[in-house]
């Protein structure tokens, strides 16, 4: 972003301006896994952990979806993808997706004006009935049926991958 101002989307918003239906749920700030399966947040979705990743580089970035207990391998990921992986710094994040540490989530590709980032979903986030994201805030959850949440992979205007790993 060129902009000294960081302009982030309301995601809610957005989303009913698109037609897309979500059920809300506030609680207290959550930045772990853990501490969102402690908050019993009531969200239908699977549980998931979302990864902000780029090539030794830094020329390609990744956001990896993958469910709450798979463990993401980066060396066997980054071998799938050609890449050495590593996680991307606070300073990417911010620039990029226009987002804090704990408030990671698909929605931040919103955020992603120059669509640098590539989406890539485990397959078994594709297969689950409902999804659940932070609404760029990580004081909130967004429960969304899965054809809710497919209809939001187009707008995002990223590429997007569903893959096993």
């Amino acid at each position: 972003m060129c902009s000294d101002k960081l302009q982030t989307v309301d995601v809610k918003s957005y989303l009913i301006e698109q037609g897309i239906h979500f059920e809300l749920f506030e609680h207290k700030a959550v930045f772990t896994c853990d501490e969102a399966k402690a908050e019993h947040i009531g969200a239908k979705g699977i549980e998931v952990k979302n990864l902000f990743l780029k090539d030794q580089k830094s020329r390609r970035f990744y956001l990896v979806v993958a469910p709450a207990n798979v463990a993401v391998n980066l060396k066997e990921l980054g071998l799938m993808l050609g890449e050495k992986l590593k996680f991307a710094n606070e300073e990417n994040l911010t620039t990029i997706l226009g987002l804090s540490p704990g408030s990671v989530s698909p929605f931040g590709l919103l955020n992603d004006h120059e669509n640098a980032v590539t989406l890539l979903l485990h397959n078994s986030v594709g297969d689950s009935e409902f999804v659940q994201f932070h609404p760029n805030l990580n004081t909130q959850t967004l429960d969304l049926a899965q054809p809710e949440f497919r209809k939001c992979l187009p707008l995002f205007g990223n590429k997007f991958e569903f893959i096993e790993f």
